[in-house]
């Protein structure tokens, strides 16, 4: 026999998310309250991104310059925008900044490499400011 209570809904936790393109947390809104179990993006610009030629070479740009440095060593994402876009212009190269640290965060993501500021390891996803890279 059923039983005559209605059972509490379960209630999922508010847990912060890592957006799929950006990397960056994200916390959870009052608009998302039915849909939070499928919400994988922080907003309609990453819901909407393409990933293009460049994510790729730009993951792989750091990949690149952390083994030329060596174990220990960091690099700053600029050095990857600027391998990726070319030194001749600045336009080329500035416009990848954010792109680059963005393919930062899916590598710490991914457990390749690390975040400083200061020397010191912090989270990728709410870093500002300068940050430097290293392998993990």
């Amino acid at each position: 026999m059923p039983d005559k209570r209605r059972r509490p809904e379960r209630t999922t936790p508010h847990k912060d998310k890592i957006c799929k393109t950006c990397g960056r947390t994200f916390a959870w809104q009052k608009r998302w309250e039915k849909d939070w179990d499928i919400v994988k993006y922080c907003s309609d610009a990453c819901r909407g991104y393409m990933p293009q030629g460049a994510d790729g070479a730009l993951e792989a740009a750091i990949l690149e310059l952390l083994a030329e440095r060596g174990a220990g060593k960091t690099i700053c994402p600029s050095e990857a925008a600027k391998l990726v876009g070319g030194l001749e212009a600045r336009r080329d190269w500035e416009g990848l900044m954010e792109p680059a640290r963005e393919a930062a965060r899916r590598l710490v993501t991914a457990g390749k490499v690390v975040v400083m500021q200061h020397g010191r390891v912090v989270d990728a996803s709410t870093a500002k400011g300068a940050i430097r890279l290293r392998l993990r």
